[in-house]
């Protein structure tokens, strides 16, 4: 990816205006807002390459856009490398999403699937592993994603240094969760960074601890090898950190909304880029934290990172885009709320599929003459079974998906064992549940 070209600087807008024709200047003045006429929140790279409204040249174009960006523009008490402050605002587009979001995510209004205790639990233990694979593999991390879903449900040690990020990136979603309730300072942001880089470092020294001087970083094109940005001197990170906790603490005298003031602290970390490595998964993690915090419960069920993932080159160059034009974190902004709102309709998606799974369920049970109570782990194990013949269970790996004690686990599958649903064996010393071949004669349902 190469680096975007710098828009023109130093724009004295009076002098513009004095410059335009009659006709320019109604043209100029149909121009000055944030976004083009498809809504587009565009960068000089982009927007130089399109046909300019009117009569006005590309620059003009550009010069209306700006003007109506900083008419807009909110300000942010931190500061870019060159110490000048970030900035953003919200065009219209983003406004009808943020709104939209809000209903889908707090709880205030009904979400289109309704979950009970135990789908939350289940649901959400998914959404941990998902996201936890998700934004390992954007560091790097190469394991498949069966293979890991196994190692965390069935809580064995990690066998490499893929399977140790992920792991690690699954504690820490757990870790936010149970911290969303406190103030954010620079130990806490260190004890998540431990655990994010847990024997993943080249230097083990260097988890839960700022880079120092001597660590030459520099973020690079994976393909061009390009130098695409050097992050803040190591001298100037107690205070930029400092100054980050403060604003995430702080209510400020004018309103960020809350998902916004999250996705600011995504970009602000990864930018100020206070680690030799893990900066990407802390920031991500940092962005559920806020929101959890912020009653945003059901973004704890999405997974952002596994939507980045799919175009990323998007992600990087709206990181660009915001460090080459004025600190405008808006492109920041823009690409977040779309990756947030694609997340939030594979969620939805997801459950509408497991509620017509659950309803198929119900009518296949409604033609068995066997007449069985079941709860509703057993309900969602029984589904996967009657999908999957031969498919063996195990009580750690049935734990971990719906998150209950080991006795509990044991139960629900020692009662399907003694209902006749599963059949139970041994694999060394350890007890499995494997599906039956014959499960829906066993249910007495018919094929048909």
């Amino acid at each position: 990816m190469k680096v975007p070209i710098d828009p023109p600087e130093n724009i004295n807008f009076s002098t513009i205006i004095s410059t335009l024709n009659k006709a320019q200047e109604e043209a100029f003045n149909q121009q000055i807002k944030p976004v083009d006429s498809k809504g587009r929140y565009l960068h000089w790279d982009k927007l130089r390459h399109l046909s300019p409204p009117g009569n006005l040249s590309s620059e003009l174009w550009w010069f209306a856009t700006k003007l109506g960006r900083k008419l807009t523009s909110t300000r942010i008490p931190l500061l870019s490398i060159n110490k000048k402050n970030f900035c953003f605002c919200i065009p219209d587009t983003i406004q009808k999403l943020l709104h939209e979001l809000d209903m889908q995510t707090t709880g205030t209004i009904k979400t289109p699937v309704q979950l009970n205790k135990q789908d939350k639990t289940t649901y959400l233990v998914r959404s941990l592993i998902e996201e936890a694979i998700s934004s390992s593999q954007l560091e790097g991390a190469d394991t498949t994603r069966k293979v890991a879903k196994e190692m965390i449900r069935q809580d064995r040690d990690p066998r490499t240094r893929s399977e140790q990020m992920i792991f690690n990136n699954y504690n820490a979603m757990k870790f936010i969760s149970e911290y969303k309730n406190e103030r954010l300072n620079v130990p806490m942001i260190f004890e998540l960074h431990k655990i994010i880089t847990k024997k993943t470092l080249d230097s083990p020294e260097d988890a839960g601890k700022f880079r120092s001087r001597e660590d030459q970083i520099q973020i690079i094109d994976r393909l061009q090898q390009n130098i695409l940005f050097v992050p803040p001197p190591a001298d100037e990170l107690n205070e930029r950190m400092e100054a980050f906790c403060d604003f995430i603490n702080s209510e400020e005298n004018y309103f960020i909304h809350p998902i916004i003031k999250a996705i600011i602290i995504h970009f602000m970390l990864a930018y100020i880029h206070p680690f030799v490595d893990g900066n990407g998964r802390t920031s991500r993690a940092l962005f559920y934290w806020f929101l959890a915090r912020k009653g945003y419960w059901l973004m704890e069920f999405i997974s952002i990172s596994s939507i980045i993932q799919k175009s990323r080159s998007d992600y990087e160059r709206s990181f660009l885009y915001t460090e080459t034009d004025e600190n405008d974190l808006t492109y920041f902004i823009c690409n977040q709320i779309n990756v947030i709102n694609k997340a939030v309709e594979q969620l939805y998606l997801y459950l509408e599929n497991k509620n017509q799974e659950k309803q198929k369920l119900k009518i296949l049970l409604r033609k068995s003459t066997v007449k069985i109570q079941l709860n509703p782990r057993q309900m969602a194990l029984l589904r996967h079974a009657l999908a999957n013949p031969r498919f063996t269970y195990k009580i750690r790996d049935y734990q971990r998906s719906h998150n209950v004690t080991y006795q509990t686990a044991r139960h629900d599958l020692l009662d399907m064992t003694q209902k006749k649903l599963l059949d139970q064996g041994k694999l060394g010393r350890e007890f499995i549940y494997i599906v039956p071949d014959n499960l829906r004669q066993r249910l007495k349902i018919n094929k048909g």
